[in-house]
């Protein structure tokens, strides 16, 4: 049982979500299968599968259920404001050409950072991430980017929720050891991890702001450990990854200047 701390928390919709979250990785599933990958008794799991199924959202065949292309509608909001992030992609696409590293663009989902934006490179990979891929915010540089820009009763907060990733960082920080490291973050204007998260994934990462200065995201060059030291980071990289920063705030910024479209 999940622990609710608002009133009006409706469980009923939590346990929709459980289940559509429970294809990732199962493209195809049956009635056992998700009540057991979901922790739902077989009788709730069956009325939540035939009310998606109504919805359009699950397709049943053969005993076994699987997610329908209308499951994209439910990110497509956040997605289609403006098409920002897909317009951040040719800041995203100069900063890999400067780097041949690869860049990601996050934003914060309670303790853990989600990529919205990423271009990738053929390197050694000891993590594959992707967009809609998220890791605990604290070991990252993304993360510690974006933690170190929330108030320290938001920072609060967002501690103390679980991480969803489903990954155990190699670095264990309390919250002490924790606030040193975003005060240094707030005080230099960027972040970098050192195998941090996973052994041999190293990263450096910088805020991009919105017009009035506060922190819309996070965008970093990532690399192995192998291939890349912290000093190629820091005084080679850091200086381009600034610069895409900076740019793509002036972008979101001119972009928030110009009315929407109108049918």
């Amino acid at each position: 049982m999940r622990e609710k701390t608002n009133p009006d928390f409706v469980e009923a919709v939590a346990r929709g979500f459980d289940v559509v979250r429970s294809f990732d990785g199962a493209p195809s599933q049956s009635l056992s299968e998700v009540a057991r990958r979901t922790g739902l008794a077989r009788p709730t799991a069956r009325r939540l599968l035939i009310t998606l199924q109504e919805l359009g959202y699950v397709a049943a065949k053969d005993g076994r259920f699987e997610l329908t292309p209308r499951v994209l509608e439910l990110g497509v909001a956040y997605f289609s404001g403006g098409d920002l992030w897909e317009a951040a992609m040719p800041r995203l696409r100069q900063l890999v050409e400067r780097t041949h590293e690869s860049s990601s663009i996050a934003q914060l989902d309670g303790s853990d950072v989600v990529y919205v934006a990423r271009v990738a490179v053929p390197k050694l990979v000891t993590l594959s991430a992707s967009v809609g891929t998220r890791f605990p915010a604290a070991q990252t540089s993304l993360g510690k980017v974006l933690l170190a820009s929330l108030t320290g009763d938001e920072l609060g907060e967002v501690l103390e929720q679980p991480s969803r990733s489903g990954i155990v960082p190699s670095w264990q920080p309390d919250r002490s050891e924790l606030d040193e490291v975003l005060a240094e973050v707030r005080q230099q204007g960027w972040a970098i991890s050192d195998q941090q998260l996973a052994p041999a994934i190293r990263s450096v990462a910088a805020p991009v702001r919105r017009s009035d200065g506060t922190v819309l995201a996070a965008m970093n060059v990532n690399a192995h450990a192998a291939e890349t030291s912290l000093e190629t980071l820091r005084d080679q990289h850091l200086p381009h990854l600034l610069q895409a920063a900076a740019d793509l705030g002036v972008d979101v910024a001119l972009r928030a200047r110009v009315p929407a479209a109108t049918a």
